[in-house]
Order: structure tokens, then C-alpha cells, then sequence
């Protein structure tokens, strides 16, 4: 059971998040391997040409140990940079949290990371949650959604799983009486999930459900006509 998640990342030791507080981009789109390699050097990263940065300021930060121009496209400047790692970094990525990963860009910009990441099942991004947090890297779970083309958790209904783990969570905490017996962060906080990663799970699974319960009551309607 696949699942995508998107994530932020918040650490002044995470890679490169010196290039926003030193140099002029507020973000910077950056492609690494850390998820299959924990001891990983070399990021490839992107900049607008607006931004104007430069092989020579590059090499100038401290963790950068070599920067080389890459080449440019109609509106970015692409480089490829080998950096010194803080350990934690190393200790947080290691292989043996984050067994199947899925390499995608990151957004980079002060003290954080904004990704998306496939992990093969849940264990596996708990895992990765884990051993972020025990090296001082703060994780925000902004989403997180099973892949249906490579695993078997929809529901007839068309809701995922975790959908109708959290909606099932919801309706017997009372979370949909009135007045409401349990807050969104506290279901947040027993799935283990930020409170907008719940809000968006309920939201998604209430028009699924919605969804095709219209569309059979329509299909209803015209086969008794």
C-alpha cells in the first residue's frame, strides 16, 4: 500500500536553507537523493534569473564545498552543489527509516523544507517521522493519500482507507454532534496527523461520499422513470 504524503520539514540544519537567509531567492527548487541515500553530497538546485545568483556566492557558503553551472533554461539557472552535512541530517535520513521513497523536488526556503514523498505503507512514514524527530527535525504533515493504482485500500464507496479510518474516528468521538464531543485536534492527535492533514482526510472523504451518493440517487431516478 503506497502512499504519497506532503510534508514540511523544519530545521536550521537541513541543507541549504542557508541560501535563502544568505543570498537573494526567497525559495529554492531543489532535487536530492537523501531519500535513497543518507550520506548523499550533491543537490541539484534551481534559481529564477531574476535572482541573479552566482557560482562565486555559492562556494562562498560555508556547508557548500563546490558549486558548477550546470546550464540555463528560457527562465532558470541551474546548479549543481556538494555540501557538507550536519550529522543529524545524515542520522535522520538514514535508509533504514525510510526504506521506499520516491525521489521529488523540494521547495526550499528559511529553516524548512517543503516536500512530497512516496512512502510503501504507513509504518514506513512513521518511521521517517520518528527519526526526524529524535534529530531535531520538525515534520508538518500537510496531506497524506494512498495511491489506488498500486494498492487495494478503496473502499466501494470510492474512500480511501485513511479517509475512512478518520471519518469513522470522527463519528464515534462526536465529532459531527451537536455541540461537537471532540475537537479536530484531539483526532488529529490520535491519528498521529497534523490538524490540517485531518481536516483535509474528512473534507476529501465527506465529497466522496457525498459524491457518490448523488450520483446513485441519480442513476435511481432514472432507471424508475
Amino acid at each position: 500500500m503506497n502512499i504519497t504524503t506532503e510534508l514540511v520539514l523544519r530545521s536550521p540544519s537541513l541543507p541549504l536553507v542557508s541560501i535563502t537567509e544568505t543570498l537573494q531567492p526567497d525559495e529554492v527548487d531543489c532535487v536530492h537523493a537523501l531519500c535513497l541515500h543518507s550520506d548523499v553530497r550533491t543537490f541539484t538546485v534551481q534559481f529564477d534569473l531574476d535572482d541573479d545568483v552566482s557560482e562565486a556566492e555559492l562556494s562562498a557558503l560555508d556547508e557548500v564545498t563546490e558549486a558548477t553551472l550546470l546550464g540555463e533554461t528560457s527562465d532558470r539557472t541551474i546548479y549543481q552543489l556538494t555540501v557538507e552535512l550536519e550529522d543529524s541530517v545524515s542520522e535522520a535520513f538514514t535508509t533504514e527509516h525510510i526504506d521506499s521513497t520516491q525521489l521529488r523536488s523540494a521547495t526550499i526556503s528559511k529553516n524548512r523544507w517543503h516536500e512530497t514523498k512516496l512512502f510503501k505503507d504507513y509504518k514506513a512514514f512513521n518511521d521517517f517521522r520518528a527519526s526526524c524527530e529524535d534529530n531535531g527535525i520538525s515534520l508538518d504533515l500537510v496531506s497524506i493519500t494512498s495511491n489506488p493504482s498500486l494498492s487495494d485500500d478503496s473502499s466501494q464507496e470510492g474512500v480511501t482507507e485513511r479517509q475512512r479510518e478518520a471519518l469513522s474516528l470522527a463519528l464515534s468521538r462526536g465529532y459531527y454532534e451537536s455541540p461537537r464531543q471532540v475537537t479536530a485536534e484531539e483526532l488529529a492527535a490520535e491519528l498521529g496527523i497534523s490538524q490540517p492533514a485531518l481536516s483535509s482526510l474528512l473534507r476529501r472523504g465527506e465529497r466522496q461520499l457525498l459524491t457518490d451518493s448523488l450520483e446513485t440517487r441519480d442513476r435511481l431516478n432514472a432507471v424508475s422513470r
